[in-house]
């Protein structure tokens, strides 16, 4: 993965946040042609760019027609990183959700992932009942809105931002590194 070789190769350190990617959409989820109605051209270049992306760098993708809400991922996900285990939870729920068409909404699946990973399931269950992560993800939020970012990933150095699924050689440019 690209940022895993610019942690090795440039000692970069990676700081996740949390993006309120369709945030209305419903436990249950949605189809992908209910949300992008009209534009079925779009989410089809949209996951052929997705696979390519995926096959070049070896990472596990399948094409999909569904997608659910990420809110409550997104707060067991900064409770993982307060437990030093943030980027293998970002990992697994990228798995489950990306590969495995899980349900990321649902408290269960999540606590499956974060037991999966090696952190106690119960401490994660009372995580997302109590929402004891919310304001994190809220401040996540805000900060979003204020940079201005409209998509995902979007990568944040120095000022510079990179949006979308660039290459190895942008991220470099983007950390301020000559090869």
């Amino acid at each position: 993965m690209r940022t895993e070789r610019l942690q090795r190769e440039y000692g970069v350190q990676l700081r996740w946040s949390a993006f309120p990617l369709h945030p209305e959409t419903p436990t249950e989820g949605r189809e992908l042609a209910e949300l992008f109605a009209g534009r079925e051209t779009m989410i089809r270049d949209m996951q052929a760019r997705l696979l390519q992306v995926a096959a070049t760098e070896g990472l596990p993708l399948t094409e999909r027609s569904r997608t659910y809400n990420s809110r409550l991922a997104q707060e067991l996900g900064k409770w993982a990183e307060a437990q030093g285990h943030g980027n293998e939870f970002h990992q697994a729920v990228y798995r489950a959700f990306f590969v495995d068409g899980v349900n990321i909404a649902l408290a269960d699946e999540l606590v499956r992932i974060a037991a999966a990973i090696g952190l106690p399931a119960d401490e994660a269950r009372t995580v997302l009942v109590e929402r004891s992560y919310a304001t994190a993800v809220d401040a996540d939020w805000q900060r979003a809105t204020e940079l201005g970012i409209t998509a995902v990933p979007t990568h944040l150095c120095g000022g510079r931002r990179l949006t979308g699924f660039a290459a190895y050689e942008d991220f470099v440019r983007l950390i301020g590194k000559n090869r």
